[in-house]
This record gives C-alpha cells, structure tokens and sequence, in this order.
C-alpha cells in the first residue's frame, strides 16, 4: 500500500471502527489516551501516524511493494524477500534474519464474497465494504446489509441515521450488547497516570 494504516486506511465505510478496546490494544510503549476505548478508524489512524512520527519509524518503511517471494538460506541463515515496486515495476530485494507476515486475512485486490443465489438478477447497487464508493449516497433509501459480523455490527448503526430503512440479514441468530464506548475507569487512570 501507499500509506501506513492498514484497516484503518483501507477501510471508508460508515462507522468503521474497532471491536476491542484500545486501551488493550495501543502500543504498550504508547498507551491510548483518547477517552474513547471503542475507537473510530480515523482517531486510531490518528494514533499509528502519530506513533510513526514520535518514534521516527517512516524512515524503516517501503511503501508500494508487493512481495513476490521469500526464500530462506540456511548458509547464511537469512530470509531473502523479493519485490516489485508498483510504481516503477523494478524487482527490490531485502534480506533480514526474520521474517514476519503480517498480511492480515482479507485480500486488497478481492473482498470475500458471500455466495447469494440470484445476486446477478437484483437492480440495485451492490457495494461491498472494502471498496466503499466516495460517491455512495443511501440518504432515504432501503438498504440491507448482508452478515452480522464486525464490519455489519458498525455500518448498521452508522448507516441508519441517513438511510429510509436498514435491515442486517443473518445466518444465525447473534445477540448484541450495546454499550458505551467510552470506559470512565479506563479514563480516569490515563488522566491520573497523565498528572503523575
């Protein structure tokens, strides 16, 4: 990709935000301090380029390569990790003694598609949340969204303040708690941790 951020850059639908606190899931190095444990992606985007910056970490980054290959040499115990640059589609190499594949589980050219039966026969728009359209206006309209997964658990709410009617259709039955996404006693001690 072109930029840090991961989901947090990737993904533009309504309300994408995380599902775990993120005072679990800052860096132990730097510790979230917004009031906010259930964070929107953008405050959370906010936060790794912050960390970027603090910490000086662009200058160790490539950005626009996709690895093509990665082969380990047992004599000189190293990984050899083979790339092309997008933007010039020069082959790069790098080696390193470790090599960790943190590609997530989700596919940047293809997002899962769920197999529905007549889907080609509907008139309607179809948009999958991974490649959300800038110009996607749903303001009184009647959308349903397929799955109750994560990303259904934060566009519904988001989605329904503008839209005519939202309706999340499920496979199986899930219940869901709403609570608040701020945690006050997780507040209170970064505030007291903050003053110390």
């Amino acid at each position: 990709r072109e930029s840090i951020g991961g989901t947090w850059d990737l993904f533009r639908y309504p309300g994408v935000r995380s599902d775990s606190d993120m005072y679990t899931l800052g860096y132990r190095f730097k510790p979230w301090r917004n009031a906010k444990s259930i964070a929107d992606g953008a405050s959370i985007l906010e936060y790794l380029k912050e960390t970027v910056r603090e910490y000086d970490l662009e200058r160790h980054m490539r950005f626009g390569r996709r690895v093509t290959a990665a082969s380990w040499s047992s004599e000189h115990a190293a990984w050899t990790v083979t790339m092309r640059n997008e933007a010039t589609g020069a082959e790069e190499f790098i080696r390193c003694n470790y090599l960790f594949m943190c590609a997530g589980y989700y596919n940047y050219r293809r997002g899962h598609q769920a197999e529905l039966l007549g889907l080609d026969q509907f008139s309607g728009r179809v948009v999958h949340p991974q490649f959300w359209p800038k110009d996607l206006d749903y303001a009184g309209k009647r959308v349903l969204v397929v799955g109750s997964g994560a990303t259904a658990m934060t566009i519904v709410p988001a989605m329904a303040q503008n839209a005519a009617h939202v309706t999340m259709l499920q496979r199986s039955p899930t219940y869901v708690v709403s609570r608040p996404d701020v945690d006050k006693s997780k507040v209170l001690a970064c505030v007291t941790r903050t003053r110390s």
